[in-house]
Order: structure tokens, then C-alpha cells, then sequence
């Protein structure tokens, strides 16, 4: 009893204190005394007494935009020594309110609000604390860190992630530009100017812009992984693969050099994939995995690749991915993977063929009739080639039928290209005699 009227005392004492500096306007002695009230309240560990002050002294008239700032970062400090999870979350709740529409403490509100959010997703409730993380837009944060930034970002983006929101984690990852990523941390930071916003320091649990690059991009594979977006989880692969922590340390850059390869072998045949599969072959530590260098060069060979043998070779390591880092590649990919053969196969036969047998594909396939039709026409269909199907004879054509006005071009294209070869051919024999009766002379 003694202890609480002396504690009373003393608060009524600094709350005159506060008063007198507060309605005077002096910022220094109005924020002594609100951070001194705070701190008797927390070293008599009475939480709920503290709850009350925050919000009786944040309420008062003409407050203080400072007095109420070192109050909010003071209370911060007392979150992680409250004894149980019910008064952590009570002052959280407290310091949220307060912080509540005033933009000079948006950046305690958003850290308060992580907080939050974590405590529930530990308690299990992972829709609820998604929607505490979308309230903060800290995005219009202007001095807020940009490592803190992107980190609160990619929480919001995990937590969408974890509650199968895709299409608001696609909305939320499009607030980070990828390149900020190759920023170069190593130049000097430009000194403020006057009346410019300060930016604080990001916490020192804060991940680095290179870690939070592969957070980023980790999220964005599960993301893509959700669609079967081979190319795009192939790009993710390979923007983690060009972190100089991962190219470093073969432990981690085998098994996502394994991974691209993978991706690659089972994306659409496309513009990009084939930029993709050219670089990946010129890698030269592609040589250390050669299996997978022999799997690209299958694909880039117009050469008809027989399944059977292929599945059989590359079974095991198939399957051996879902050890590895990313873990496996997906519940469609070995179905994926045979129609990706069968697409290589057709756009083959295409090159060397300007006419075949639907019975002769069919065979060269290892398909039925009515597989290889039904592959092709998707094919067709999706533009990756042109054919045409003339059902009753059974034969396809892969040429295009051209016109008059295309057929006389290409006829004095040739043309061209005869008589430039005949005058060059002239000219060397000509060069030739000369040389020769020039010998003769001699």
C-alpha cells in the first residue's frame, strides 16, 4: 500500500511537472517528465497503470508532437519484458491507438503492427494477422529505411502466401522493383539537405539488401509454383543463382544450377526459354554437373529425343530433388516433362519434314494417332507452329501456303543470290588468270 501511494504521489508530481512544461512549450522538459512517468510505472511492473498513462498523457490538451513520440519509443522498449502474451498484447493495442492518424510515428505504428501480427500468426491465426500487415502502407513511408521497407513488404507478401491470397500477394509484390535489388550498397550515402526528411536506420534485425534479394525471390518461386510458371520460377532460380553468397559456396549454387535446368527443360518452348537455355549452356559451371549439361543439349539438338530413355536416366535425379533446395519440383512436372518432349519432337519433325503421314509422326512420336494429333493441334492452336491437317488422307503439312505476289519474291531472291555468286565466281577465276599469266611472264 505504501509502495502504490508513493507511486501515485510521484506521478501526480511529474504529471504538474508535464503540465506546467507542456502549456510553456518547452520539448525537452515535457518529454523528461512523460518518459519519466512511464518509466515508474514499469518499474512498479504495473502494466495496466502504464496502459492509462500512455493514453491519459497522449490525450492531453496541445500535446506535444515530441512528448508524444519518446513516449510511444519508450513504451516500445517495456514490450518484450511484460510477463505474459495477454499484457504484451494489451500495450501493443495501447500504442497502437495512440499512434493511430499521426504520420510522426507511422514507422512505430508499422513496427508495432509486425509485432502484432507475429503474435498471432504464432497463435495460429494467420488470416487475421495478413489483414492487421495490409493496414500499414509503408510504402509512403518517406523516412522509413528501404531495407525495413521491403522487409515489411515481403512479410505481408509470406503471410498472403501462407493464407492461399494469391492474387493480393501478387498486388503486394509488385510494390518492390526488382532492381532495386542490384542497388550498389557500397556507395557512399548522399548527405541529407536542408529540409529534407531524415530516413531512420533500419533495426539491427533488419535482413541485408542481398538476403532480403533472395527472400524476395524465394517468395515469388512459391508464388509462381501456385500456376505451374516454369519460365518465370526458372528467372526466380536464376536471379538467386547471380548472388555472389550463392555463387560462392557450391553447396548452395549446385542445386540451384540443378533447379534452372530443370525449369528450363520443363517451360514452354518460347523466345525467352531459348535465351534462357543458351545462357545456362554457356555457364562453365555447368560442366561440374554433367548430366544436366547433357539434358540441355538434348533440348537445344533438333534431334528426336526418346522418352523411355531419357525418363530412365533422369528418374533418380527427378526424384532426388524433393531433398534438395526448393524442394520438389511439382505435383504436374513428370507429366509436364513428357509433353515438353513430345512439343521438342514435333517442332523437329517440322524442320525436316515439309510433309508427313499422320501414321509416320504417330510412330516417330511413340504415340498414337490420335495423341500426336491432339498434341499437334494444341501446338497449333497455341502458335508455336504452323501446320494443317488433311484428315481423310491422313497427311499433314508444315509449309505455309503463299501466294502469287510471295512466290515471285522469293524467286527473285534466288535469282539475286545466283547472279551475285556467278559474278563473284568470275571475278576469282579472273583474279586466278591474271595471277598465273603474270607467273608465266616471270
Amino acid at each position: 500500500m505504501e509502495e502504490s501511494r508513493r507511486l501515485e504521489s510521484s506521478i501526480d508530481r511529474l504529471l504538474n511537472e508535464e503540465k506546467q512544461m507542456r502549456l510553456a512549450e518547452n520539448v525537452a522538459g515535457t518529454r523528461k517528465a512523460a518518459t519519466e512517468i512511464l518509466k515508474l510505472c514499469f518499474e512498479a511492473k504495473d502494466w495496466k497503470l502504464l496502459n492509462e498513462q500512455i493514453l491519459n498523457l497522449s490525450k492531453k490538451r496541445g500535446q506535444l508532437k515530441q512528448a508524444v513520440q519518446s513516449m510511444v519509443q519508450q513504451a516500445m522498449q517495456y514490450i518484450d519484458q511484460t510477463p505474459d502474451i495477454e499484457t504484451r498484447v494489451e500495450l501493443i493495442k495501447t500504442l497502437n491507438n495512440v499512434s493511430a492518424g499521426k504520420i510522426y510515428v507511422e514507422i512505430e505504428r508499422a513496427r508495432l503492427t509486425k509485432k502484432l501480427a507475429k503474435i498471432k500468426e504464432e497463435q495460429g491465426f494467420i488470416a487475421e494477422a495478413a489483414d492487421l500487415m495490409q493496414e500499414v502502407a509503408v510504402e509512403t513511408f518517406g523516412a522509413m529505411a528501404k531495407t525495413e521497407k521491403i522487409a515489411f513488404i515481403l512479410e505481408q507478401v509470406r503471410l498472403c502466401l501462407d493464407r492461399r491470397d494469391f492474387v493480393r500477394a501478387q498486388i503486394l509484390s509488385r510494390k518492390i522493383n526488382p532492381r532495386v535489388f542490384d542497388a550498389d550498397t557500397k556507395k557512399e550515402k548522399k548527405k541529407p539537405k536542408e529540409g529534407d526528411n531524415m530516413v531512420e536506420e533500419a533495426p539491427a534485425d533488419i535482413p541485408t539488401l542481398l538476403e532480403l534479394k533472395r527472400i524476395y525471390y524465394e517468395l515469388m518461386i512459391r508464388y509462381y509454383s501456385h500456376n505451374n510458371e516454369y519460365i518465370e520460377i526458372c528467372r526466380s532460380y536464376k536471379a538467386i543463382y547471380d548472388i555472389p553468397s550463392v555463387k560462392e559456396n557450391s553447396e548452395q549454387w549446385i542445386p540451384v544450377l540443378r533447379k534452372i535446368c530443370w525449369f528450363l527443360a520443363l517451360a514452354p518452348h518460347d523466345p525467352m526459354q531459348s535465351s534462357l537455355l543458351n545462357a545456362t549452356l554457356e555457364d562453365k559451371k555447368l560442366s561440374e554437373i554433367p548430366d544436366f549439361k547433357m539434358l540441355l543439349k538434348q533440348i537445344v539438338t533438333m534431334e528426336v529425343i526418346q522418352w523411355t530413355s531419357l525418363w530412365n536416366k533422369y528418374k533418380d535425379e527427378f526424384e532426388s530433388e524433393k531433398n534438395m533446395i526448393g524442394g520438389s519440383l511439382g505435383d504436374k512436372a513428370g507429366e509436364d516433362l513428357k509433353l515438353r518432349v513430345i512439343e521438342h519432337n514435333i517442332l523437329v519433325v517440322s524442320k525436316y519434314y515439309s510433309r508427313i503421314t499422320l501414321k509416320r509422326l504417330a510412330e516417330l512420336l511413340c504415340l498414337t494417332t490420335e495423341e500426336a494429333e491432339k498434341h499437334l493441334s494444341e501446338m497449333v492452336v497455341s502458335k508455336a507452329l504452323i501446320a494443317k491437317i488433311d484428315r481423310p488422307s491422313g497427311i499433314i503439312c508444315f509449309q505455309i501456303v503463299k501466294d502469287s505476289n510471295e512466290i515471285l519474291n522469293s524467286w527473285a531472291t534466288n535469282l539475286e543470290k545466283l547472279l551475285d555468286l556467278v559474278e563473284k565466281s568470275c571475278h576469282q577465276i579472273h583474279k586466278e588468270t591474271m595471277v598465273h599469266k603474270a607467273a608465266l611472264r616471270a
